[in-house]
């Protein structure tokens, strides 16, 4: 092994945060026990084996049980179904602190918690939150949410997978694409069109004719599972019908929910970006000094940090406006239309500081980049959400669309 190089052992000291405007003394005694519980299990269990899942495009399934144990999963849901009953601040922080080690583990507790738990405890049935949630919670069944398709992605209402009624329940086919969790999933949250409106279903793994097979050759997220559905006359008895929402109010509403944490996770990966840039170029030394007291060098550190601050105070105010009742679905797309893109430059910045060295996946801003193109686009690319609030601040739809409420 190569000796490490002065820069190189700064690389190595564990993340401290960055809070230049003291937005964490705001935050409750519980809320900084979660944010140092999950920092510090990031630094211990995360980055040491992250790199190494990037590399080879596997998931990091054995830590499924420690984000479980923690109470991670599915978190402001109420305990009785074995959640930990978070306020949405808390949550935010945890997909914060999860995203700065990978985008790949706050996707995972995202679609677990927003996208197959909230759904099930919203819109299902008590028999269903009961057979379902607690699994879900403990980190014993996996889920996965199916609503993007090959040709309806910003516009799902034009899917194509559809429900028809039979004796007992529904045949369900059709196909779904860019699925997190897919081909390592139990069951699928499914939306597909009926005769009276979008509906969503409970798909089990192991139902005839339903089949997740892994899409390869990525370049971003890849230590996270991304598959395909497939659902070719799949029965679906009615008790796995999720009964209270009908239309695209249901999926969208879950989307809202999901988009609320990617806000927060890009803060967190745009702070891992910002704190490996600045430790380097205090440390890389160049024309007989480090890098640091360059001007221009300097100028790019305080736009990552004036942004990033930017973006605390932002998800921060969210999470409040969430937990008092107040909150927009037009607030988060804004939320999420900034943050990630802040997020995607200050990757680019970083990588830009730290030279050639930042093109190695010893460093994060590459890694991090590379997972930010994917965020900038999944669950509402950058241009919908724009969209989105312009309609909202002018009172006319750039695009068809159909309302959440």
């Amino acid at each position: 092994m190569r000796p490490l190089f002065q820069w190189e052992k700064a690389m190595a000291a564990p993340f401290k945060g960055i809070d230049y405007y003291l937005v964490d003394d705001l935050l409750t005694y519980e809320q900084r026990m979660i944010r140092d519980t999950v920092r510090a299990w990031v630094n211990e269990r995360v980055l040491p084996i992250i790199t190494e899942h990037y590399r080879a495009g596997t998931f990091p399934v054995e830590l499924i049980g420690e984000i479980a144990k923690m109470g991670l999963l599915g978190a402001t849901l109420p305990e009785k179904y074995g959640s930990s009953g978070l306020d949405n601040v808390a949550n935010g922080i945890i997909m914060r602190e999860l995203e700065r080690g990978d985008s790949a583990l706050r996707s995972f507790v995202s679609v677990q918690g927003s996208l197959v738990m909230f759904p099930i405890f919203r819109y299902g049935t008590e028999d269903q939150r009961k057979r379902f949630l607690p699994g879900l919670a403990s980190g014993k069944i996996i889920g996965c949410y199916g609503l993007t398709e090959p040709d309806a992605g910003s516009d799902p209402g034009s899917m194509k997978t559809k429900a028809a009624p039979a004796e007992g329940g529904w045949r369900l086919n059709g196909t779904k694409m860019w699925i997190t969790n897919g081909s390592i999933a139990d069951i699928a949250v499914v939306w597909a069109k009926t005769d009276e409106g979008i509906r969503g279903f409970i798909v089990e793994k192991g139902m005839e004719g339903f089949s997740a097979p892994l899409m390869k050759g990525k370049l971003s997220l890849r230590a996270s599972v991304t598959s395909e559905l497939v659902f070719e006359d799949v029965f679906v008895p009615e008790e796995n019908r999720l009964p209270g929402v009908k239309g695209l109010r249901g999926p969208l509403s879950c989307l809202n929910q999901a988009r609320y944490g990617i806000a927060w996770g890009a803060v967190g990966s745009a702070m891992a970006c910002y704190d490996e840039a600045l430790r380097y170029a205090k440390e890389r030394i160049m024309f007989d000094g480090p890098i640091a007291r360059f001007q221009l060098v300097q100028d790019k550190l305080v736009w990552m940090l004036n942004e990033i601050t930017k973006g605390q105070l932002l998800v921060y105010r969210l999470g409040q406006m969430k937990d008092s009742g107040a909150l927009r679905h037009q607030q988060v797309s804004l939320a999420k239309m900034n943050c990630v893109s802040m997020a995607r430059e200050c990757a680019r910045t970083a990588r830009d500081i730290e030279g050639a060295n930042g093109i190695l996946d010893e460093y994060v801003a590459m890694r991090h980049m590379q997972n930010l193109e994917s965020v900038y686009t999944y669950e509402g690319t950058h241009d919908i959400h724009k969209l989105v609030v312009g309609a909202d601040i002018t009172g006319f739809e750039a695009f068809r669309t159909l309302p959440v409420d």
